[in-house]
């Protein structure tokens, strides 16, 4: 069994591979400047962001291991599990760590929009892979906050910390729209990918043991984590990921019905567990029910 190291506050990880305890609830590790670093397989119960300076191999995240690319940064929440599973093992790596725990935004506005920043719930394969400005933006920034964490508290410390760990969230959240929007070959298909990964659940039937689609099916079958297809699926149409299944159902929807299918027939080959459900979303949709569109039809 793999042995795992739970990161409960930032400073269990910066002790663990010798780096300066500056902060309870906050840690930034340059690790160029460690002597003696090791790997270690986390269970993190804080937020960690990891820039790397080289290409790290076999990094696990989950249950993937993947390659980590140079200037790529990655994002940890609590409860998630991420590192390397050679425990133990020393290494001579570089880059840049930032540790915050949660208890430090309590009260804050970055804690009320913490939850727009998807980008903690990406996989690591889908890591933000930043040019040289952009990390020299975000190292800038970490080396403002580790001066702030090493300093002498008083009743602005944490004030400031919050506010710079903010612009850090900020510039990542500005550096992932920009990588999503950019043009690629694997997003120009994705759409084309994703309507057809939805015909092929109902060519196989796939509704009737497990209803309708869901968002987090889709990705897992286009091998994304669900945050990074929706925002994927919102950058390429404007719109939901969750709005287009819903589309694509009732077109579907429409053509049973004008082939004969009865309401309830319709919404059970569908997947709805109920026919009103059905027609509920059916009429928030088109504005009218299933019934007044037969009606309308004939």
């Amino acid at each position: 069994m793999e042995k795992i190291l739970r990161v409960h506050r930032v400073n269990d990880y910066a002790r663990y591979i010798g780096a300066p305890e500056l902060h309870p609830l906050v840690s930034v590790i340059h690790y160029d400047e460690l002597e003696h670093c090791r790997h270690s397989l986390n269970n993190y119960d804080v937020y960690g962001m990891f820039i790397g300076d080289e290409t790290l191999e076999e990094l696990t995240y989950g249950l993937t291991t993947y390659v980590l690319h140079r200037h790529a940064l990655m994002c940890v929440a609590p409860g998630q599990i991420g590192g390397k599973a050679d425990i133990g093992e020393e290494i001579q790596t570089k880059g840049w760590a930032l540790l915050f725990d949660p208890e430090l935004l309590h009260g804050s506005d970055v804690e009320r929009r913490m939850s727009s920043y998807t980008y903690f719930s990406y996989n690591t394969n889908e890591a933000l892979l930043m040019s040289d400005e952009q990390r020299q933006t975000i190292v800038a920034l970490l080396e403002e906050i580790r001066k702030e964490a090493a300093g002498e508290s008083d009743e602005h410390t944490r004030h400031i910390l919050v506010h710079r760990i903010g612009l850090v969230l900020e510039h990542v959240a500005r550096f992932y729209a920009l990588q999503l929007s950019s043009p690629s070959k694997d997003k120009d298909d994705l759409l084309t990918r994703f309507e057809n990964l939805l015909k092929r659940y109902y060519s196989s039937e796939l509704q009737r043991e497990h209803g309708l689609p869901t968002v987090r099916y889709c990705a897992q079958e286009l091998f994304l984590s669900p945050n990074y297809f929706g925002d994927l699926i919102r950058q390429l149409t404007g719109d939901t990921a969750t709005n287009v299944i819903r589309r694509f159902l009732m077109q579907r929807a429409k053509e049973l019905l004008v082939s004969g299918s009865t309401i309830s027939e319709t919404a059970e080959r569908l997947g709805f567990e109920y026919p009103q459900h059905f027609t509920r979303q059916f009429k928030s949709h088109f504005g009218m029910t299933p019934t007044e569109f037969l009606k309308k039809s004939t």
